[in-house]
C-alpha cells in the first residue's frame, strides 16, 4: 500500500476527500504527513483532527516558488515518512528540480479544468468568463511546465445558463473530490 504526503496551501477539501477515501478504505493508500507553505492553512488544521503528522514550511519571501530551503525541508519531512507518492492539493507553489527529480512520475495534482485548455491561476473563472460550455478538471503528472504533465484523469461538469461564478466553482470542487481519489485508484499498485 503506497505512503502518500499532502501538499496544500488553503482550505484542504481535496485532501480532505483523499482522506474520507482512505478511512472509508476506497483508496489503498496511507497517508504520511500534511505540508502547508501558508501557516494558519485550514488543511492544516484537517490534517490534525485527523491525527495526520501536519507541517508548515515557511517559504518567505518567494510568492510562487519553493525557496531552495523550504523545499530542502519538504523532501526532509517526505523522507521522514517513508513517502512514495507526493500528492498536491491547491499547493500554490510552482514545484522545483529537486523535488522532481526525486518523485519522478510521483507528483500529482488536481487542476480545475480540462486541461490543456484554461492552465495556470484562476482556471475556473477563466471558464466561466470564456463562456464555454464545458469546464471540469484534471488530475495530472507533475512536471517541470505548469500543467502541463500527462493526464491521469479527467472529469467533465457542465457549465449552465444560469451558472454564476460561484456555483460554477461548487461544481468543480465537487468533481475534485471525486475524481482526485479515482485517479489515483487507477494509477496505484493493486495488492
Amino acid at each position: 500500500m503506497p505512503t502518500i504526503s499532502i501538499l496544500g496551501s488553503g482550505n484542504g477539501t481535496n485532501a480532505q476527500a483523499l482522506i474520507d477515501a482512505i478511512e472509508s478504505e476506497t483508496l489503498p493508500a496511507t497517508i504520511g504527513c500534511i505540508i502547508s507553505d501558508v501557516k494558519d492553512a485550514p488543511i492544516l488544521q484537517r490534517a490534525q483532527r485527523h491525527h495526520l503528522p501536519a507541517y508548515h514550511v515557511d517559504c518567505a519571501p518567494s510568492p510562487h516558488a519553493l525557496r531552495d530551503t523550504a523545499e530542502a525541508t519538504v523532501l526532509d519531512r517526505l523522507a521522514q515518512h517513508q513517502t512514495d507518492y507526493v500528492i498536491l492539493a491547491g499547493f500554490m507553489r510552482i514545484i522545483k528540480a529537486n523535488l522532481l527529480a526525486t518523485y519522478p512520475h510521483r507528483i500529482i495534482n488536481i487542476h480545475p479544468s480540462l486541461l490543456p485548455a484554461f492552465p495556470g491561476l484562476d482556471a475556473g473563472r477563466q471558464a466561466f468568463e470564456a463562456r464555454v460550455s464545458q469546464t471540469g478538471c484534471t488530475v495530472h503528472y507533475v512536471d517541470a511546465g505548469i500543467d502541463t504533465g500527462k493526464i491521469i484523469l479527467q472529469q467533465p461538469v457542465t457549465i449552465d445558463p444560469t451558472d454564476t461564478l460561484e456555483t460554477l466553482m461548487q461544481k468543480i470542487h465537487a468533481a475534485e473530490h471525486q475524481a482526485y481519489p479515482a485517479a489515483l485508484r487507477k494509477i496505484f499498485p493493486q495488492s
